[in-house]
C-alpha cells in the first residue's frame, strides 16, 4: 500500500469532506493507496485554523504556489473559485502535479480548452470531482444501460436539482456573480455531475436548446445592500444525441437546478429504450427501478442495490450508503486509477468528459442568447 499525501488548495467545505473521507479510509478493502492530508493553502485565516486541529496536517500557507510546487506532497485537491481555474490547474499541469480539479474546468469554454491543452502536454495525472455516479443504484443503471438491455434508446433525462438559493435573503457569494463563477452559471457548478455518467456511456450532445432561468436578480451584499445576482439560477438543456455505438437518434435532458422547491439535494439518472429502462435518484439512494417487456405487459421492478459500491468495503451489503461514501469510493477510484489499479471499475470524470460538458454548457449559453438550436 502506498503513502499517497495529499495538499488541498481552497480550504472550504469539500476540503473539509476530504479530511473526512482519510479519516474512513480502513473502510476500503485491499485498496493499493493510503490517502491522508498533509498540507492546505487557502487565503483566509479562519479556513486555515479549521485544518490546524488535523493531526496529519504539517503545513498551512496562504500561498497556493507553495502546495504546487512542494515534493512533500504526491496529490492535490483543488477547490478554489471558477475565474482562478485556469491559473492554478495550469501551473499545477505543467509543474507534473498530479491532481483531481473541482469543476468547471475555468470560467469559460475558452479556459476550459486551454487547461486541457495544458494537461495533455504534461505528465500530471488529472481528474475531476463528481461523486453522485459513485452511489451504488447509479452504479447499477450504468451497468444496465451499458449492457445493451435498453434497446433503442427513446429518451434520456439527468439531472441535479437543490435548493441551495431558495432563501432570497441569502447573501451573495461568488457562486451568485459571473465574474468569478463564469457566464454558464449553475451549469459549471452542478453541470459535470448531471453529464458525467451520459458522457461516458458515449451519448454526447450533438445539438442543444436551452432555457435558462436567472430566478433571484438581487442578494445582499456584504453591508446588506442588493446587489445583482447576475448568474443563472436554474438551466435546462434539450440535447440532440447520436450514439457512438450506433442506433437511432435520441432526446436528451440535462437539468441543474439551485432553486428546485421541494429537492434539497437530488442526482437523477433515467433512461428508456424500446427495451428496457432503467431510473435511480438519490432522493431513494436505496431503490433501483428497472423496465422490462413480458410479453404484452409492461414491468417496472424495484430492486434494493444495497451497500454494493465500486470498491469493495467492509461495511456489509445491507447498510445504507450516503454522501459521504460517494466521496469516499470517488477518491478510492481516483488513486487507484493513478496507481493502475482500476480495473474495470467505473472512473473519475475524465478531463475530456469535462471539456465535453463544458462545450455542451456553452452551446446552451448561446442557444439562449438567441441563436437557437446551437452546437457544442
Amino acid at each position: 500500500m502506498t503513502d499517497v499525501r495529499i495538499g488541498i488548495i481552497g480550504g472550504g467545505l469539500m476540503g473539509r469532506e476530504l479530511v473526512g473521507v482519510c479519516g474512513r479510509w480502513d473502510l476500503l478493502v485491499d485498496h493499493p493507496a493510503r490517502a491522508r492530508v498533509v498540507a492546505v493553502a487557502d487565503p483566509a485565516p479562519a479556513a486555515r485554523e479549521w485544518f490546524a486541529c488535523v493531526d496529519s496536517v504539517t503545513t498551512l500557507t496562504d500561498d497556493w504556489r507553495h502546495l504546487v510546487g512542494s515534493d512533500d506532497i504526491d496529490v492535490l485537491y483543488i477547490a478554489v473559485p471558477h475565474d482562478l481555474h485556469e491559473e492554478i490547474y495550469t501551473a499545477a499541469a505543467q509543474a507534473g502535479r498530479d491532481f483531481l480539479a473541482e469543476k468547471p474546468f475555468g470560467i469559460d469554454r475558452g479556459a476550459a480548452e486551454r487547461v486541457v491543452t495544458a494537461i495533455d502536454a504534461s505528465s500530471a495525472f488529472v481528474r475531476v470531482s463528481s461523486e453522485f455516479p459513485f452511489y451504488p443504484g447509479a452504479q447499477r443503471a450504468y451497468a444496465y444501460a451499458a449492457s445493451g438491455a435498453l434497446g433503442d434508446i427513446l429518451d434520456v433525462r439527468a439531472g441535479f436539482w437543490h435548493s441551495s438559493d431558495l432563501n432570497r435573503a441569502k447573501p451573495i457569494n461568488w457562486k451568485r456573480r459571473a465574474k468569478t463563477c463564469g457566464p454558464v452559471g449553475v451549469m459549471g457548478d452542478l453541470g459535470l455531475h448531471v453529464a458525467h455518467m451520459p458522457l461516458r456511456l458515449g451519448w454526447r450532445p450533438v445539438s442543444v436548446y436551452a432555457r435558462l432561468d436567472d430566478v433571484v436578480s438581487e442578494r445582499p451584499g456584504p453591508d446588506g445592500t442588493l446587489v445583482a445576482c447576475d448568474t443563472w439560477d436554474n438551466a435546462l438543456l434539450v440535447c440532440g444525441v447520436h450514439p457512438r455505438a450506433g442506433g437511432r437518434d435520441f432526446t436528451m435532458l440535462w437539468e441543474t437546478r439551485r432553486i428546485a422547491p421541494g429537492h434539497v439535494n437530488t442526482w437523477f439518472f433515467n433512461a428508456v429504450g424500446m427495451d428496457g429502462g432503467v431510473r435511480f435518484s438519490t432522493r431513494q439512494p436505496t431503490l433501483l427501478h428497472r423496465f422490462r417487456l413480458d410479453g404484452s405487459e409492461h414491468v417496472w421492478e424495484e430492486l434494493q442495490p444495497g451497500n454494493v459500491s465500486s470498491w469493495p468495503v467492509v461495511s456489509g451489503a445491507i447498510f445504507e450508503f450516503g454522501f459521504g461514501d460517494a466521496l469516499l469510493q470517488m477518491w478510492a477510484s481516483y488513486l487507484a486509477e493513478r496507481a493502475g489499479a482500476l480495473g474495470d471499475r467505473f472512473g473519475t470524470a475524465t478531463p475530456a468528459e469535462a471539456l465535453d460538458a463544458h462545450r455542451v454548457f456553452d452551446a446552451a449559453l448561446r442557444s439562449w442568447q438567441g441563436q437557437g438550436l446551437a452546437a457544442p
